[in-house]
C-alpha cells in the first residue's frame, strides 16, 4: 500500500479538511476519513488510490454506457474504496478497505503511461469502475493526461456523491460517466448507503452542464428500490432535466449482506421501464432480464432499432452521424 499526495483540500480550525466527497472529513494528524483511502499526513491529505485491483478489458456496454462510442474496447480499472457503504454490493472485498475489517488490501501501483498506450494499441478507453472512481481523481487526472495525445478517453461507472470542487476537476478530466441513482428518498438512501442522496443529483446536472456525457443506472432492490413509489420521482426528476437522459435499469442479485434476498423480477424490471417512457426519458435500458428488446436503442422519431446489442456487446449501429438513416432524427449521444 503506497500513499501518494491528493488533492481537493484546506486547512480549518487545524485540521486538514478533504474537500472530494460531502462528508468533507475534517482530519487531525494520522486520521484517515469515512473512505478509508485519503488520510491526513502531517499538513497535507494523501490518497491510497494510486492503484488497482484489477486491469481487464471489456466494454463500454459492461459500465453501462449505451450513448457513448459503442463497441469500444474499455481498459478497466478499479482503486479500492468507496464514499457507500451499500448493503448489496457485489464488489464490496474491493469498496470496503478501510470500512470493513475482513477486506484487504488488494491493488497494484499504476503507471498512467503504459495504462495510456495499452489503451491507445487497441483504440480503446480507460474506466474506474467497480469501486467508486471519485476517489481517485489523481489517478484519472493523470490517466488522462497520458491519454489526451493518444485519443485515449477516461470514463466512470461513479455514485455521483462529489462535492462541487470535485465535478469542477473531474468535468476537465472524465468524457463520460455512469452514476448510480438509487432512490431520492431520504430514509431509504441513507439505510442502503449512509449518505443522503441529493448531492447525487447536483452532481449529475453539474457534470452535464459542464459537457459530460451522463447517462444513469438504479438499481432495483426488492423491498427497498424495486416499486413504483421509488422508480416514479427518478423517471420524473431525470426526464425533467432531459428526457435523453439513458436511464440504466438494473437487476439486483443477492451479494454481500443480501445474500438471503431474491433477485428483482422480471416484471418489476419491466414495470420501471414503462414509468421511464410514461415520465418521458427516451431510452430505459435493461441489461439481460428482458433481451435484445430491452437493449435495443430506438429512434425517436419513427422507432427503428438505431443501435441493437448483444451482452456487454455491440451488436449494430446504423446511426449515420447520430441521425436515423431512415426519417433523420437525431438520437443524443457521442457517437
Amino acid at each position: 500500500m503506497r500513499w501518494t499526495p491528493a488533492v481537493l483540500h484546506r486547512e480549518r480550525h487545524g485540521r486538514v479538511q478533504c474537500l472530494l466527497c460531502p462528508f468533507r472529513c475534517a482530519l487531525k494528524d494520522g486520521e484517515t476519513g469515512l473512505c478509508g483511502v485519503r488520510r491526513r499526513s502531517g499538513g497535507r491529505l494523501e490518497t491510497a488510490t494510486f492503484a488497482s485491483s484489477v486491469r481487464h478489458w471489456d466494454t463500454l456496454e459492461r459500465k453501462p454506457l449505451f450513448h457513448y462510442r459503442p463497441g469500444t474496447p474499455c481498459l478497466t480499472l478499479a482503486a479500492p474504496g468507496c464514499t457507500f457503504a451499500c448493503d448489496y454490493c457485489i464488489n464490496h472485498r474491493m469498496s470496503q478497505y478501510g470500512r470493513e475489517d475482513s477486506v484487504r488490501w488488494d491493488a497494484e501501483p499504476v503507471d498512467p503511461e503504459d495504462v495510456a498506450a495499452e489503451a491507445a494499441a487497441r483504440a480503446g478507453c480507460v474506466a474506474i469502475s467497480y469501486t467508486e472512481p471519485s476517489l481517485a481523481i489523481e489517478l484519472t487526472a493523470a490517466l488522462a493526461e497520458s491519454g489526451r495525445p493518444l485519443g485515449v478517453d477516461v470514463v466512470w461507472k461513479s455514485n455521483g456523491f462529489l462535492t462541487p470542487e470535485a465535478v469542477d476537476l473531474a468535468a476537465r478530466h472524465v468524457a463520460a460517466v455512469n452514476i448510480d441513482v438509487k432512490t431520492l428518498d431520504e430514509r431509504d438512501h441513507r439505510e442502503l448507503t449512509g449518505a443522503r442522496p441529493g448531492p447525487v443529483l447536483d452532481t449529475l446536472a453539474g457534470l452535464r452542464e459542464r459537457g459530460v456525457w451522463v447517462e444513469v443506472s438504479t438499481p432495483l432492490i426488492p423491498g427497498l428500490t424495486a416499486g413504483p413509489g421509488t422508480l416514479r420521482p427518478i423517471a420524473r426528476a431525470l426526464a425533467a432535466l432531459d428526457p435523453a437522459i439513458p436511464w440504466h435499469l438494473v437487476r439486483a442479485t443477492p451479494a454481500h449482506r443480501r445474500t438471503g434476498h431474491a433477485p428483482t423480477p422480471v416484471a418489476d424490471l419491466a414495470a420501471g421501464v414503462r414509468i421511464g417512457h410514461e415520465a418521458g426519458l427516451r431510452h430505459v435500458y435493461v441489461e439481460r432480464a428482458l433481451g435484445a428488446d430491452g437493449r435495443a436503442t430506438r429512434c425517436a422519431g419513427c422507432r427503428t432499432t438505431v443501435v441493437a446489442r448483444d451482452v456487454w456487446a455491440l451488436g449494430e449501429n446504423i446511426l449515420d452521424d447520430g441521425r436515423c438513416p431512415r426519417c433523420g432524427t437525431v438520437t443524443e449521444g457521442r457517437w
